[in-house]
Parts: structure tokens; sequence; C-alpha cells
């Protein structure tokens, strides 16, 4: 492999390894959708999202904020009201979004096939 070449393979590595910081993980991307379907308070995505803890949430709701994913803002209310929101940014990650959900379910329904003429044998 030529230099130049074996560089382009070790930034491409890099880019989806910082991609998966960002986004990957167990919860990050559950919190996205469910803050996009319009659960915006910090309760309502911890009941939106089965087996997440207060801890965690916490934890990846400053990580997505952290990287400009989400916004958080506080209301001068008593008491005090917070709320998450996508941010601009974040809905750059649609299409790569689409396409996990797109190979996931054809995925899941090869599995199944699978798994059925396993079964079947």
């Amino acid at each position: 492999m030529k230099q130049k070449e074996k560089r382009n393979f070790q930034d491409k590595i890099s880019y989806v390894q910082d991609t998966h910081f960002v986004i990957g993980g167990k919860w990050k991307l559950p919190i996205i959708i469910s803050i996009y379907h319009g659960h915006n308070r910090f309760n309502e995505i911890l009941q939106s999202i089965p087996k997440i803890t207060n801890r965690v949430l916490s934890k990846e709701l400053k990580h997505l904020e952290e990287n400009l994913l989400i916004s958080r803002t506080v209301y001068d209310d008593y008491p005090a009201r917070i709320e998450y929101k996508l941010t601009k940014y974040c809905y750059s990650v649609t299409e790569v979004l689409e396409s996990m959900e797109k190979w996931g379910k054809q995925h899941r329904e090869k599995i199944k096939a699978n798994s059925r003429r396993a079964k079947n044998s």
C-alpha cells in the first residue's frame, strides 16, 4: 500500500471512530430519537427509553450537548424548568440515522429468515 493510500485509509478509520464516539453506544441514538419525537424534559426522555437510568441519561445528555447535538435551555420558572432540543447541527446526522434504521430492519429480517431456515433443517 502506498503511503498516500495508507494515510487515506487511516483517515477513514479515524473519521468512523470519531462518529462512533459521538453517536455510538447503547443510549445516545435512543436519546436523540426521543428528543426528536418531542420528549424535551429530562423525565419525559427518561420515561420514553426503557431501562435507562437517571445517572446514565444525565451523563449522555451532557455528552450530546458537549458535541453540539443538543441544546439545554434553563427557564426561570419555579421550580426551574430545563428543556433539551436537537440543534441544527444534529440534523446533519439524519442521513446516517436513516441508513442505520434501514440496514437494521433488513438485518433483523435476514436473521429471522435464517433462524427459521435453521429450525426447518
